[in-house]
């Protein structure tokens, strides 16, 4: 395994002490494992600053958007009806390094699938 990549959901997990959750970023620790969040992903979390927010960042990469990956998540939104800009955004970006995305909504993400073999979603 390379590493997890976060959407909204997980995020939101963290935040209310998921226990599914802090299991994942304990073993993801310990394995020296990376944890990835979109930037996109951040703004549709965010919605004021709080001592357990910054913690989270502070705990996670935060990926920028850059043009290659902007381009090929307009591909995955063209492609799959439906798909949303975070979504499509999220397994771009776990696709980019073979990661597992967290997901408290698998759907929404499982539409996009066929499109990211690679990638291997799991509910928290």
């Amino acid at each position: 395994m390379n590493g997890f990549t976060l959407d909204t959901g997980a995020l939101i997990g963290l935040e209310r002490r998921n226990q599914r959750m802090l299991q994942f970023m304990r073993v993801a620790r310990e394995d020296r494992l990376a944890v990835t969040v979109p930037v996109n992903v951040i703004a549709e979390w965010w919605r004021r600053r709080t001592d357990v927010r910054e913690m989270i960042l502070s705990a996670v990469t935060v990926e920028p958007m850059d043009v290659e990956l902007a381009r090929r998540v307009g591909e995955a939104l063209a492609a799959v009806r439906g798909a949303t800009l975070v979504d499509a955004t999220v397994m771009v970006s776990a696709a980019r390094r073979g990661d597992t995305v967290l997901s408290a909504d698998l759907d929404d993400l499982t539409r996009l699938g066929p499109r990211f073999p690679s990638v291997r979603v799991m509910r928290v």
